[in-house]
């Protein structure tokens, strides 16, 4: 059974505000982007909610893609953080990073679905 792109990008949005991230956005990226038909993004506040944050989701959407874990890049540490659920691709990032890159300015052509401050 495969699950559409924004039904995954809602849950995985629910999930993180579940576990305390901040500022999430789903972004509609179908025709925009070659490579994935949605973001999500999330802020986390510190390093441990980030890896807190990557580490739910890896555990509550195993199976998601190819029956493991998504594929993540980036630490903690570093402030941004990428998870691969194929279709959907998870940024959580620190305030600092998300203000610096501006991802939401990036790729404002995609339609914003849901937004939970």
């Amino acid at each position: 059974m495969t699950i559409e792109p924004l039904d995954l990008g809602r849950a995985l949005a629910d999930a993180l505000a579940d576990k305390k991230g901040e500022d999430i956005l789903l972004l509609d990226l179908t025709g925009v982007c070659s490579f994935a038909d949605c973001f999500v993004l999330a802020t986390g506040v510190s390093e441990r909610t980030l890896q807190a944050l990557a580490d739910d989701l890896r555990r509550k959407f195993k199976g998601v893609v190819a029956g493991s874990r998504a594929p993540m890049e980036g630490k903690a540490a570093s402030g941004w953080m990428l998870l691969d659920f194929g279709s959907v691709i998870v940024h959580l990032l620190s305030p600092a990073q998300r203000k610096y890159y501006q991802l939401e300015e990036l790729w404002r052509e995609g339609r914003v679905v849901l937004r939970i401050a």
